[in-house]
């Protein structure tokens, strides 16, 4: 393991620390592209530096990645960072596409924790949630959803991985943790699977407040033809730019790079 101990305590002290993934980890959702992206890993790794200013962060995640593509393009460069601390999060793209086959979308998510570990990195994933409780034309995903999420565990455990297992919390899928595309979380959503990520690797000040609910809204949800006319409106503008591009073989990644693609000092919000 090449992470080192606090003399004070024994906690584990990490010191250079590597995100995996799409857009999630990228960010998407938290801010935007031009002041720039936040997202749930830079939170965590936010949380990481408050406790040791010489921690070290590279975010190689990029939107639209599947997870064959993720273990393609970012494993290697991020073995050769040589992470004591790594997350890996893929897989939702994968459940989008029309072909879909959960035990090779887990076997790419396992190969990138057998590497990783095999290196000495601590490694984190997360659980999803049944995206048909946020966006009800996707309910027809969840079969597709809890089939990942049981490998997803399995493989985890192999590996001694670190699980945030958002997947049995009834609290995110809240719609005020996610954005109007309904595809990514909303800023309080990013916060909460930062604080996740971080209770699942019991890190100092983590709990477990992350699945508390949300407070009642002011306002009551939208039902009957409000909530149909909502959801028309959401497949025109999300749902119906996304599968063209599908059917154009584009992603909203194309021609996109990491963000992060080096070891740097973490700046402090």
């Amino acid at each position: 393991m090449t992470s080192t101990h606090n003399i004070h305590n024994t906690r584990i002290r990490y010191v250079r620390y590597v995100a995996l993934g799409d857009s999630q980890t990228e960010g998407v959702g938290d801010g935007d592209d031009t002041t720039g992206l936040r997202g749930w890993a830079d939170r965590l790794a936010e949380q990481l530096a408050h406790h040791d200013s010489g921690l070290q962060y590279a975010n190689l995640a990029v939107r639209g990645r599947l997870a064959g593509q993720v273990r393609s393009e970012q494993l290697a460069p991020a073995l050769a960072l040589r992470p004591d601390l790594a997350t890996v999060v893929a897989g939702v793209n994968d459940l989008l596409r029309p072909r879909f086959d959960a035990d090779e979308v887990a076997g790419h998510l396992e190969a990138a924790f057998a590497a990783l570990t095999a290196q000495g990195a601590r490694v984190a994933t997360m659980t999803f949630p049944d995206v048909g409780r946020v966006a009800p034309l996707a309910r027809p995903l969840a079969p597709r959803v809890v089939a990942l999420n049981a490998r997803i565990r399995e493989a985890a455990r192999r590996h001694g991985v670190a699980v945030a297992d958002i997947e049995v919390q009834p609290a995110a899928t809240d719609p005020r943790l996610w954005s109007t595309d309904r595809l990514h979380t909303s800023p309080l959503g990013h916060a909460r699977i930062a604080a996740a990520v971080a209770q699942a690797l019991d890190l100092p000040g983590s709990d477990d407040t992350w699945t508390h609910p949300l407070p009642a809204p002011d306002r009551p949800t939208a039902g009957g033809w409000r909530a149909g006319a909502a959801e028309l409106r959401w497949a025109a503008a999300f749902l119906g730019p996304w599968a063209l591009r599908r059917l154009r073989g584009r992603s909203s990644g194309d021609g996109r790079t990491a963000k992060r693609p080096t070891l740097l000092p973490v700046h402090q919000n």
